[in-house]
């Protein structure tokens, strides 16, 4: 992971032969991409589904895999801006 200039890193041990753990930021902004890339095969799909180049079984399992991507993005969210909320109204 980067840092800024001057900011100390702290990680935790590894054990040997473990890979490095993503940080929290690393790991959304993945899991947000994943997340697009899902949503666009299933427009895709359905464009496709339309034009007759995709089969309604084809259409149908990737519309229901972006349904499902978006239903745990929006979960996500949710869990995000509840935690940040909470932390926000935690005395100093």
């Amino acid at each position: 992971s980067s840092a800024g200039v001057g900011a100390p890193t702290i990680s935790p041990p590894t054990p040997a032969g473990a890979a490095p753990q993503a940080d929290f930021g690393e790991t959304l902004a993945s899991m947000a991409s994943d997340a697009i890339s899902t949503i666009k095969a299933g427009e895709t799909t359905a464009t496709a589904g339309m034009k007759g180049q995709a089969s309604l079984q084809q259409v149908v399992q990737a519309v229901m895999m972006a349904e499902q991507t978006l239903q745990t993005v929006v979960a996500v969210r949710d869990k995000v801006v509840s935690a940040y909320q909470e932390i926000s109204r935690m005395q100093i």
